[in-house]
């Protein structure tokens, strides 16, 4: 599993980089599926906006993608929101998963025994 850390008008240092990392990489401990994160760090460089620094990330999963954005005034605040609200979509998108395999094992273990009582009738 890999974690690309990109920036768009920053410069991207070690330190927001270890930090970005350890953050988004706290997801990999509820789903081990993700098979790729990709975190972009821009900036806006216009002083009148408050919110200036946005963190994008793309999460590739064997089973979809996720794609997020937060905005904040500083970029470490603006990791900590994607972090969270990416734990929350991954942990979503897990339970979807999960039970709609349980629900397709399920229906074909079902069809798999109405099949078989058909065969002993005749």
């Amino acid at each position: 599993m890999r974690i690309i850390v990109n920036g768009r008008n920053i410069e991207i240092t070690d330190a927001i980089k270890a930090y970005t990392k350890e953050k988004i990489g706290k997801v990999l401990n509820h789903y081990d599926q993700i098979q790729l994160i990709e975190v972009v760090l821009s900036v806006i460089k216009n002083p009148s906006v408050s919110e200036s620094h946005t963190a994008e990330v793309i999460c590739k999963m064997t089973s979809g993608t996720i794609k997020l954005e937060e905005q904040s005034e500083t970029m470490y605040a603006a990791i900590d929101l994607l972090a969270d609200k990416l734990l929350r979509q991954v942990e979503k998108h897990k339970s979807k998963y999960i039970k709609a395999s349980k629900n397709a094992s399920i229906r074909t273990d079902g069809l798999a025994e109405e099949d078989s009582e058909e065969n002993v009738e005749e």
